[in-house]
């Protein structure tokens, strides 16, 4: 696990950097796209390449995290439009090249396997961009999730509908209490997780992320297990890591053409 101790604006260039080679290098290549605050630096920096540098993800294709059930289709907060508004409509992606778990179905269960299905049949996702919950979730995996879970239904902790309710007006009664998520297993299936956390209310689930036991009451503390995590946090969610100082010696000392 690399951990990353930057600047917030450098963290999405950064982050951005890391897709802009996969997608130059492999023009085909599958994201995973987050929601919520942490990855909007990246979109915008994602946004800025595409329109000043010609970086395209004509071919590329995305999936994303979770949805919220129930929430109707033009919800301003159903995740699928959050990210038509937050990244695709700025690029180029191709009509239908990103999916998300379909929130809206009659039947969730089979939604949940037939996502999971759409993933493997392109062979996987290439890189996948994570946040972290002040809690330690990643997706929608709340605390308590099994490490070997895949695409499913979830029931949202109050501590994570009221983390969410400033996106409903502040209302924690307008958060949906259910959601379709990608497991942890899911997520471990990616061939390089970015995991990208800012502000102070995130340093402990840091801290637990990168220095705490592998535990299922830190769902994020997995990624521990994976082969390629990249952790980019500013100062105040690296406030809690007891080795910041060799984190940065060793990000200092990298060669450049090593890349993320």
């Amino acid at each position: 696990m690399e951990v990353v101790i930057a600047p917030g604006p450098e963290l999405g260039r950064l982050a951005a950097s890391a897709i802009e080679q996969l997608v130059r290098e492999q023009p085909d290549a599958v994201l995973g796209l987050a929601t919520g605050s942490s990855p909007l630096a990246v979109y915008d920096e994602l946004a800025r390449r595409h329109a000043e540098h010609g970086l395209s993800f004509a071919r590329a294709r995305a999936f994303m995290l979770d949805e919220y059930v129930g929430l109707a289709a033009d919800h301003p907060e159903r995740y699928r439009n959050v990210i038509e508004k937050d990244l695709v409509s700025r690029v180029d992606f191709a009509p239908g090249a990103v999916q998300g778990p379909d929130g809206l179905a009659e039947d969730l269960v089979g939604a949940c396997a037939a996502y999971e299905d759409a993933i493997a049949s392109v062979g996987g996702v290439d890189l996948q961009i994570l946040g972290i919950g002040t809690d330690g979730h990643v997706a929608f995996n709340e605390p308590g999730s099994s490490l070997a879970s895949r695409t499913r239904i979830k029931t949202l902790t109050r501590q994570t509908r009221d983390d969410n309710a400033r996106f409903f007006g502040g209302d924690v009664d307008q958060v949906p209490q259910h959601v379709l998520t990608q497991g942890l297993a899911t997520i471990m299936s990616a061939r390089h997780l970015v995991l990208v956390a800012t502000g102070k209310g995130k340093a402990e689930a840091v801290h637990q992320l990168v220095e705490g036991p592998v535990s299922a009451m830190w769902p994020a503390t997995v990624l521990q297990h994976h082969p390629h995590v990249t952790v980019l946090v500013d100062e105040a969610a690296a406030s809690r890591l007891q080795l910041a100082a060799y984190y940065r010696e060793t990000f200092a000392s990298k060669p450049a053409w090593q890349g993320l």
